[in-house]
């Protein structure tokens, strides 16, 4: 569930379908990675799904990594790898801790509040100016996460329920966090060296507590998780091209369709009702992330790769 956000202007925009179409892609695959997840995280929990995911994507990247022969990262590059994969580490685990608690569309719906927090955690960190949209989109986006949650209170109360809620809007508040962090990596690093690297961190982090929380999955487990790992690969590489190849204000709206996904294959593969509540309070949300953005100003390249 994370993103790199890099400003390379030496590669040829595509035609715009091209670029447009490898972004669908990866956000299918994402999609569909976050359905492996669930399974993984309701029958391991949610630790072990990310400690062998993220130690198999680690294994495959690898490969690509050192077979480029990089150059040792500098000092201001180990230190935001460092402070972005410990944020990567809470995030990832608040989410799909979430996530095998809540339905997949109401999960992803709320996830999306995380660009709006963002504008106000980069006026903060790095001196940005907040606009008078970005307090009108607080307020729908706010209004969004209201509606989701009345409707889940309103109807049958299930505490594990609001408790996968508050973990998938905790992870949302990291993501966030994560975005503006991005913004400093992407100028010290390219996107092989940063997926190495926070896998790396995330996939150490998580064995740390290995001889206290680890259990060697079964076989049965195993297809899952490599598949896991390879859709996460193949979300940030078909992404990164897109990015790579079109303005970001041209592609940035094509992330909500990740809401299409999430609640077809909710239904698809867990039988999760889609919820008028959860359509409309995604709706606000996503009204809010869109006049968040719709400032006349350069937007920096955003390329997702996933962990």
């Amino acid at each position: 569930m994370s993103d790199v956000i890099s400003a390379d202007a030496s590669l040829e925009e595509a035609p715009p379908l091209l670029p447009a179409g490898s972004v669908l892609i990866g956000l299918l695959s994402f999609a569909m990675m976050d359905v492996v997840m669930k399974s993984l995280a309701m029958e391991l929990g949610a630790y072990n799904a990310l400690l062998w995911r993220v130690l198999t994507s680690l294994a495959i990247v690898s490969v690509i990594f050192f077979a480029r022969r990089p150059k040792m990262p500098g000092r201001a590059a180990r230190k935001v790898h460092l402070q972005r994969g410990i944020i990567v580490v809470f995030m990832s685990y608040l989410f799909f801790w979430g996530l095998a608690r809540v339905p997949l569309a109401e999960a992803i719906a709320l996830s999306f509040i995380a660009p709006i927090i963002a504008l106000y955690l980069a006026a903060v960190f790095l001196g940005e100016s907040i606009h008078r949209n970005a307090i009108y989109a607080s307020l729908l986006g706010f209004s969004g996460v209201l509606v989701i949650a009345g409707g889940r209170i309103s109807g049958e109360y299930d505490e594990q329920a609001l408790l996968g809620m508050g973990a998938v809007l905790a992870s949302a508040v990291l993501y966030a966090g994560n975005l503006v962090i991005q913004r400093q990596q992407a100028l010290l690093a390219g996107p092989i060296e940063i997926s190495f690297s926070q896998n790396l961190i995330v996939g150490a982090s998580f064995l740390l507590l290995a001889p206290f929380f680890a259990v060697v999955p079964d076989q049965e487990f195993l297809p899952y998780i490599g598949a896991g790992a390879i859709l996460s690969i193949i979300s940030a590489v078909f992404i990164a091209w897109g990015y790579a190849r079109a303005e970001a204000k041209n592609l940035i709206n094509l992330e909500y369709s990740a809401f299409v996904w999430a609640a077809i294959f909710g239904w698809l593969f867990f039988r999760e009702p889609i919820t008028l509540t959860t359509v409309a309070g995604a709706i606000l949300i996503v009204a809010g992330c869109i006049l968040a953005t719709r400032r006349d100003r350069k937007v920096a390249h955003i390329e997702t790769t996933a962990v």
